[in-house]
């Protein structure tokens, strides 16, 4: 069937001329399909395995279905018994339910019948295993770990940051923008360069200076340092300066003031760009990690992606908690972007006026 279907694609016409697929076309969707499965291929195995139980994340070889063992009610017996597949000294394969394992026999009962009983061993027997999903993984944080909580707080943290973001970014870029004063070069300069120097280098005296405004342990110290992102002033200026000079300037011949032109004439029109710093903003906020650490010690302040640290313990990892509550924090980011993309493109291409 594949064949077929492969057959059928290169004997297509393109553009309808009647010329055959060429063998470029081949190549571009070949790649593109490979592109989709390395990108979209570890999303899938995430969201799986996140319905996994924590014996089965552990298997190996592992498998791609979120696979468990099936367990059978047996008369006599006060809890469910493990269903494996075994072959008797006789050759022949019988489906016995597992009462117990000593060293490397089980001893094993027919659960139609369990005045049969039969020793076999280990390596004599395969599980019986069925698809089945582990609703648990996302039930039990959720009941257990306060997560309710920790999603207030990344949402809280998030929209509020963004929202101070997109407003002292677009100050920053219409005065940069607009505005001609001595040394606005060298601002500009300045403000790019800092995107030079990584967050590592900052943390020590941006902590001293959090520690002694007394905002530890609050969300306030996650939100405020941040605040101001030279990526989003120079993605705004850029976009500012495709404005037309003329609209500003009969604007204040209107006698409107500085405020009016730019809240009500700059940001309308740079709409397309506030949408994608708002995009990249909700991307760095949700996701921040190493800041957050820092100054929170408090669990009734950990926002998700430190709350998801509490899974690793020093001796143990809840993975199956650890994936199903991953796959949770991916899903606002993922709804954000699903709608907000089609700006990344206006944002970059387009300018302010048609």
């Amino acid at each position: 069937m594949a064949a077929l279907r492969l057959a059928s694609l290169l004997g297509q016409r393109r553009n309808g001329h009647g010329r055959p697929l060429h063998w470029t076309d081949v190549a571009a969707y070949a790649y593109l399909a490979f592109g989709v499965v390395l990108m979209f291929g570890p999303v899938l195995w995430l969201v799986l395995s996140s319905f996994k139980t924590q014996s089965a994340l552990l298997e190996f070889p592992p498998s791609l279905l979120p696979f468990a063992q099936v367990e059978v009610t047996v008369s006599g017996q006060q809890q469910k018994l493990p269903l494996f597949r075994a072959t008797l000294p006789d050759g022949s394969v019988r489906e016995l339910a597992q009462v117990r394992r000593i060293g490397l026999v089980a001893q094993m009962i027919d659960p139609a019948d369990p005045s049969q009983q039969f020793r076999v061993a280990i390596d004599k027997r395969a599980p019986v295993r069925r698809v089945a999903l582990a609703t648990e993984n996302y039930s039990e944080p959720l009941q257990r770990f306060a997560f309710l909580r920790f999603l207030f707080n990344s949402v809280f943290v998030t929209v509020v940051a963004t929202l101070i973001t997109l407003l002292i970014n677009s100050m920053a870029a219409y005065a940069l923008a607009v505005y001609a004063f001595p040394g606005k070069q060298a601002a500009t300069l300045a403000v790019i360069g800092t995107l030079m120097i990584p967050m590592t280098i900052i943390l020590v005296p941006v902590y001293l200076v959090v520690t002694e405004l007394g905002l530890t342990n609050s969300l306030w110290a996650v939100i405020l340092p941040g605040a101001a992102t030279p990526t989003g002033v120079f993605l705004l200026r850029q976009y500012m300066l495709t404005l037309p000079k003329d609209l500003i300037e009969a604007a204040r011949m209107d006698r409107a003031s500085e405020w009016q032109i730019y809240w009500r004439i700059v940001m309308p029109l740079t709409l397309p760009a506030l949408a994608v710093l708002a995009i990249f903003s909700i991307m760095w906020r949700w996701n921040e990690f190493l800041w957050p650490l820092a100054v929170l010690t408090k669990t009734e302040v950990y926002t998700l992606q430190i709350a998801l640290n509490a899974f690793q313990g020093e001796l143990q990892t809840q993975w199956h908690y650890l994936l199903a509550m991953t796959v949770v924090t991916l899903i606002p980011v993922a709804l954000v972007f699903v709608f907000l993309q089609r700006f990344i493109t206006t944002g970059i291409g387009s300018t302010g006026m048609k």
